[in-house]
């Protein structure tokens, strides 16, 4: 009696079908998965609107904010900080012509209170707008 068999078969895993069901998974996966973007700053924008529209031209005029946020306007401090009294003081200086606006500010004030200097400008129709710096020496 021959218990033997007669010819002998290597046993052989299918790794076909395996990796098409890992490619599916791996499909499946990438499609429902939702990023979370935790890496974004919110940042609260100051407010502006209307935009000015271009007239004349003439020496600019200086809006000065102070660190405190208080204005000035060619030199001449005003009696308060709020954008009404900011307003009547650029009409009172500037009259029909809408010239160059440069705007001098600390660099310790608020963001809010630079925006709002130049928003007001530019409701009353001042279309050049420069902003002033010093330039840092690279010597020590």
């Amino acid at each position: 009696m021959n218990l033997r068999p007669r010819h002998r078969e290597d046993p052989e895993i299918n790794l076909i079908s395996m990796i098409d069901v890992l490619l599916v998974l791996l499909i499946f996966f990438m499609v429902s998965t939702t990023f979370n973007q935790e890496g974004r700053v919110k940042v609260q924008l100051p407010q502006s609107s209307d935009t000015p529209t271009p007239r004349g031209s003439r020496e600019p005029l200086v809006i000065t904010v102070t660190a405190e946020g208080n204005y000035r306007v060619n030199e001449r401090t005003l009696i308060n900080s709020s954008p009404d009294t900011l307003r009547a003081a650029l009409v009172k200086e500037a009259g029909a012509d809408r010239g160059p606006i440069t705007i001098r500010a600390d660099a310790r004030t608020t963001h809010q209170a630079v925006v709002t200097a130049m928003d007001v400008a530019g409701k009353l129709g001042f279309a050049q707008l420069n902003i002033a710096t010093v330039h840092e020496d690279s010597t020590p």
